[in-house]
């Protein structure tokens, strides 16, 4: 006869076996489960950006109208302080793609980087002067102190430079008091009339626009004066060529989302309402004129005469500014424009 001792012990035990084989079942299935839903999570990309770059708008109407779950990815944004940051965090992987122009896409594709680009708009900056003012023409520029944002080797001046030779008026840099500095630093000068005339970026040259000044000429008139018919965006995304399937898939879905948030932005007035606020504008007619110059510069497609424009313009620029501007030892490549081959 089994002692009561015997018998509590055997039933403990068997209990124990039980519950270890009952725990061992449930983890194998929480961690098949796990597998399962990480395979078909939704992938990530993530978008380094300047926090109060006009790209934000776009990626707004992308999160917002949830444009990026309908392609099967997850927009994320990684807010930066600097140009040069953004770049930084794409060349380390801390971020999948930025918002940069694709003369610094070459360089880097010259050092081993595959990176190609996207454009969202062809919208460029702008001569401003004042409004009514005794600025007429390139001409009058002479001896005026004339504001540039970007630097001595900013693509913008370079061009005026070139156009101004091209005209026989003789090399803006010594015809003009040039005045290098950062963009809001300039537009705030040319409010106050320190500035007799600004080359600057679109939202700056439009804000500046909505505040009583005038466009004297566009970057894209530059460049028509020197020869290229179909002035090429400057400016989009860049990313790393997608190398797997599902890269590819998530980066094409990209594309189509950032297309189908500015084709929104073109078509609706709601939805510039809805990202007002995010605008900082100053004013209605600040808000109405940005809202103009941004629905101007939408992108059609790509098409091989963009190509061409581009390399056209690499080899005027090569020619103007050499190798500070392109990078030393970079050709063109037009592959670096194959993104639109993933869609």
């Amino acid at each position: 006869m089994t002692s009561p001792a015997v018998t509590s012990h055997t039933w403990h035990s068997g209990l124990t076996i039980r519950l270890i084989k009952t725990l061992i079942v449930m983890a194998i299935s929480l961690a098949t489960f796990a597998g399962s839903a990480s395979s078909q999570a939704e992938p990530v990309i993530k978008a380094g950006v300047l926090k109060f770059g006009t790209v934000n708008w776009l990626l707004d109407v992308v999160q917002h109208n949830k444009l990026d779950q309908r392609e099967g990815y997850r927009l994320e944004q990684l807010e930066l302080a600097r140009r040069d940051a953004t770049s930084v965090a794409l060349l380390a992987g801390e971020v999948d793609t930025i918002v940069a122009d694709w003369f610094w896409a070459l360089r880097e594709r010259s050092a081993g980087e595959k990176l190609v680009f996207h454009p969202y708009s062809r919208t460029l900056g702008a001569l401003i002067v004042k409004k009514d003012g005794p600025i007429k023409s390139l001409a009058d520029l002479k001896g005026r102190r004339l504001g540039v944002a970007g630097g001595p080797l900013d693509k913008s001046w370079l061009l005026l430079r070139a156009w101004s030779r091209k005209q026989q008026i003789g090399d803006m840099a010594d015809l003009a008091q040039p005045v290098f500095a950062a963009p809001p630093l300039l537009a705030e000068q040319m409010r106050n009339g320190d500035l007799d005339a600004v080359l600057i970026y679109w939202h700056f040259a439009a804000k500046l626009e909505a505040a009583g000044f005038q466009q004297l000429f566009g970057v894209d008139e530059f460049m028509r004066g020197l020869g290229i018919k179909t002035p090429p965006p400057l400016i989009g995304f860049l990313f790393r060529k997608p190398s797997s399937p599902s890269q590819q898939r998530a980066f094409a879905g990209f594309m189509r989302s950032v297309d189908a948030a500015s084709q929104l932005l073109l078509a609706s007035d709601a939805e510039w309402d809805r990202i007002r606020p995010r605008m900082g504008v100053r004013s209605g007619a600040e808000f109405e004129t940005l809202r103009q110059r941004f629905r101007t510069g939408r992108l059609q497609g790509w098409t091989p005469e963009e190509t061409a424009s581009s390399k056209a313009l690499f080899d005027l620029l090569l020619q103007t500014g050499g190798d500070r501007v392109v990078g030393r030892g970079v050709s063109f490549d037009p592959d670096v424009f194959k993104a639109q081959s993933s869609q």
